[in-house]
């Protein structure tokens, strides 16, 4: 399991979803999940950066695992999700501050594989690692593959981890296309 971990943190750095230190990624194994530490380079996972925590409760080891620990206990409990990534992927940032400042509660993707796949994503509030974030986050999840923070970035989910990298990387297309759509748009093009 680690080195899936290892192989989707490093697929996640080199696609430019996340820097090295920023993000977090996650598998859960029957009542425990494996996430990666705080402040953990993802292009370099090794079993040193991989910690694992109990889905119930809060443990003495969550002080050393990712600061959304939380965020993704709450997700697995309320959800059938076995893996999840979180990205700090930059379109998915831009766009959900700027769909939030119009007071938007959704991104509904204009390109066709987009809309195919993900239909909408929920922008949801809440602080980086806070309660109030992990509770908006499972409860956009229960129906939807992906999630965007507002500000922080997009939480996604699989049955296995390689379906979260899928989820990720087509939240970011799709805002970026949308990003562009919708400036051409504001500026009146009308190809």
């Amino acid at each position: 399991m680690h080195e899936e971990l290892r192989k989707f943190g490093r697929k996640l750095v080199e696609s430019g979803l996340v820097s090295s230190h920023f993000g977090n990624i996650s598998t859960r194994i029957g009542r425990k999940m494996l996430i990666s530490r705080s402040g953990a380079m993802l292009d370099e996972l090794d079993e040193a950066s991989v910690v694992e925590v109990d889905l119930e409760k809060p443990s003495s080891l969550d002080i050393i695992a990712s600061s959304e620990a939380n965020v993704h206990r709450a997700i697995y409990k309320n959800t059938s999700a076995l893996a999840i990534i979180h990205t700090h992927s930059p379109f998915a940032v831009v766009l959900s501050l700027l769909c939030g400042a119009r007071g938007e509660r959704k991104i509904v993707p204009v390109d066709t594989e987009g809309s195919y796949f993900l239909h909408e994503i929920p922008l949801v509030h809440g602080g980086a690692g806070t309660e109030e974030l992990a509770k908006n986050l499972a409860d956009a999840l229960t129906e939807h593959k992906a999630a965007i923070a507002v500000g922080h970035g997009a939480f996604c989910i699989g049955k296995i981890v390689e379906e979260a990298f899928v989820v990720a990387s087509m939240v970011e297309h799709s805002c970026k296309v949308k990003y562009f759509y919708d400036l051409q748009r504001s500026i009146g093009f009308r190809g």
